[in-house]
């Protein structure tokens, strides 16, 4: 009787082991199950990251910004941000104005600010950052953010600032025994004596047209009111390149061409070739912005040429005159309109992450690059031209907006075109000139016959 109750009772005990056993699993395999699906069902967000980053002294910024996105991915999985690297003049002149049209551009990408995006607001394919600035208590952050506001709002925000002295080689000024230019006579002297010494005046590589675009608004500025281009660029009554100031300066401009005080065909040469003339004392002066200054003290460079350049701005009209700097808070980052509620929230995770103390430190370090936001840095670890570069900033008391940055695209295009033709000797300064004001006028007939303000 007891072996039989004890048979029952071990049966019974098997059975019940076996569904407590079978319930676990069960539960188990539904709770994996269920992990699964919702792993499964995350929405998976794709955002395309356009950058111009793609030549050698751009390189340290590409470094910065890619290592933030990998980051970020590393901590949203379900996110993954394709890097697309784009030539400067194909990405602003060509593909990202025909995108604009059609209504699809990348959906974060760098650009410049000023008159260039502003067809893009009025047709309301940049994101509005308003309120993401003011959420993320941004407004007093930014050294300027003029060049990316319009009524009011903003609709981009500057990464890096930047500044376009003249780079003088002072050995070599030291052996003609030349002083640093002040005046523009003083600067035409010593164009005179460095090509009897067998030196290139200026290095300068256009290959993308737009570097000979600064010795053009330089002498703009120099010969005539900074107000001119304002009231070009406004369309004012009566306003015009036809003036005698701007003649003077295409006079200078193409006085320069002629004597080849860019070099042989510097149309052809690139930025990396035209400092290589600087940087090996084949040329003697470089003008242009900061950001090429991690090439001149690269594996490239003489060891020592970093110590023998001498940062110093566009010189005045006349000896003690003003010498007003190029330069602002130009170069950023915008984000389409078109985002989809979670690309948006991905996107702008990413800005706060861009903008910050740490990303900026590291843009002045590693990119030699002028801060866009209010950080500290020690100047000694940057470099001397570095150095000289920033000093020069704090010391010039007015600065002004690359022509070409605030000309519209529209204008700009025949700028840069006509600036090309002048340094090759090609066109006489008058000619230029009504070349300029008719681009001017079709400009301003297209916004008046399309009904924009």
């Amino acid at each position: 009787m007891r072996k039989l109750q004890f048979k029952k009772w071990l049966n019974w005990s098997w059975a019940l082991l076996y569904a407590i056993v079978l319930t676990v699993t069960v539960t188990l395999v539904a709770k994996g199950n269920h992990n699964a699906i919702e792993e499964d069902t995350t929405e998976k967000i794709t955002l395309t990251f356009r950058h111009f980053w793609i030549t050698e002294h751009d390189r340290p910024m590409l470094n910065i910004f890619e290592d933030i996105v990998r980051q970020y991915e590393s901590t949203h999985p379900n996110v993954k941000v394709n890097f697309e690297g784009m030539d400067q003049t194909i990405h602003r002149e060509q593909k990202l104005k025909s995108e604009m049209v059609t209504g699809t551009p990348p959906d974060m990408f760098v650009l410049f600010g000023g008159a260039e995006i502003e067809p893009y607001i009025r047709s309301n394919r940049l994101m509005d950052l308003t309120d993401f600035v003011t959420n993320n208590h941004l407004e007093k952050q930014f050294k300027d953010l003029k060049l990316w506001s319009f009524n009011n709002r903003i609709y981009g925000l500057p990464i890096e600032g930047n500044a376009e002295p003249l780079y003088v080689n002072t050995t070599i000024f030291n052996k003609l025994g030349l002083a640093l230019p002040e005046s523009l006579s003083q600067l035409n002297d010593a164009v005179k004596v460095l090509k009897e010494n067998g030196y290139i005046p200026f290095a300068l590589g256009n290959e993308d047209r737009w570097p000979a675009a600064i010795f053009a608004h330089y002498l703009m500025d120099r010969y005539s009111s900074p107000d001119m281009i304002n009231d070009i660029v406004q369309g004012k009554s009566g306003a015009s390149f036809q003036n005698s100031g701007y003649l003077k300066a295409f006079e200078q401009l193409e006085a320069w061409g002629k004597e080849g005080a860019f070099g042989p065909s510097p149309n052809d040469l690139s930025t990396e070739e035209a400092i290589d003339l600087f940087t090996h004392g084949k040329a003697a002066m470089y003008l242009n912005g900061n950001w090429d200054i991690t090439l001149f003290h690269n594996e490239k460079a003489p060891p020592a040429f970093q110590n023998e350049v001498g940062v110093v701005p566009f010189p005045a009209l006349i000896p003690g005159g003003p010498k007003a700097m190029a330069g602002g808070y130009t170069f950023g980052i915008g984000l389409s309109s078109n985002l989809t509620e979670a690309q948006q929230k991905a996107a702008l995770e990413l800005m706060q992450a861009f903008y910050s103390k740490d990303v900026q430190e590291r843009i002045v370090y590693e990119g030699l690059r002028i801060p866009s936001m209010q950080v500290d840095f020690d100047a000694e670890k940057t470099g001397p031209i570095f150095t000289q570069v920033t000093g020069l900033m704090e010391q010039t008391k007015t600065t002004f907006v690359p022509y070409d940055n605030i000309l519209s695209p529209e204008v700009k295009r025949s700028f840069l075109a006509i600036v090309e033709e002048m340094i090759n000797g090609q066109i006489q300064a008058k000619e230029a000139l009504d070349r300029l004001d008719e681009s001017l006028r079709q400009y301003w007939n297209l916004r008046r016959s399309s009904g924009a303000k």
